[in-house]
């Protein structure tokens, strides 16, 4: 078993391991192809290319993280992607979760606060062949508006609350995954759903430890 097949494996594991908590023993077999189409350790910085397939997150600089591969295969899978799809993603960091998305949908938009990573992720995005993805620096919070509405909104980073920009953009029907909470007092993944009336629910589906969506774009 190579490496790729081997973080495929680790995920599926961990997905029957926390079955209760997603509602399912298997995601989507589309997503998990992805992943393994993805070159995960062209996005870890030469340090930890060793590490790049194991089923961990990695630190990337500016005191952010690659997350989980378990974390991204589920993150996407919540959102239901197709074909046809446009998804914004809020936290590009270093364009991982953004090259599965663009695996998977016609298009996806990715908001970064920090310039530097931005920069690097959408060099990395288009040198590894990306062609639907665009990146820009900007605030988080706010969303992309220009681009709007979206069928499918993932965001990298833990926010107190889900920022209303973000609701406002999401496509009647549309799903967005979330990390809601902060570090010290806990942080749960949820799923929200956007009916067709534009109601809003709400479901818990895992507790995570994401870095902070901060001011300007990554929360306060």
């Amino acid at each position: 078993m190579d490496a790729r097949q081997g973080m495929i494996a680790e995920i599926e594991r961990e997905v029957r391991e926390t079955r209760a908590h997603l509602g399912k023993d298997l995601l989507d077999p589309r997503v998990l192809a992805a992943l393994a189409r993805v070159p995960r350790h062209a996005f870890v910085p030469p340090e930890f290319e060793a590490e790049a397939y194991v089923n961990a997150p990695l630190p990337i600089g500016h005191g952010q993280t690659i997350s989980q591969p378990y974390v991204v295969a589920v993150m996407t899978d919540l959102i239901a992607p197709e074909p046809g799809h446009s998804v914004l993603e809020i936290g590009t960091g270093c364009g991982y979760q953004t090259a599965v998305l663009a695996e998977l949908v016609e298009r996806v938009y990715s908001v970064e606060v920090i310039p530097e990573l931005a920069d690097a992720a959408r060099a990395r995005l288009a040198r590894l062949g990306y062609l639907n993805v665009e990146v820009k620096t900007g605030n988080g919070r706010m969303g992309w508006p220009e681009h709007a509405p979206y069928d499918g909104i993932v965001v990298t980073a833990a926010a107190r609350e889900i920022p209303a920009p973000l609701l406002d953009q999401l496509k009647p029907g549309g799903r967005m995954a979330v990390p809601v909470g902060s570090r010290m007092g806990g942080q749960d993944l949820l799923l929200v759903m956007k009916g067709e009336s534009g109601r809003i629910d709400e479901r818990v589906i895992l507790p995570v430890a994401f870095v902070p969506l901060v001011k300007g774009g990554r929360l306060a």
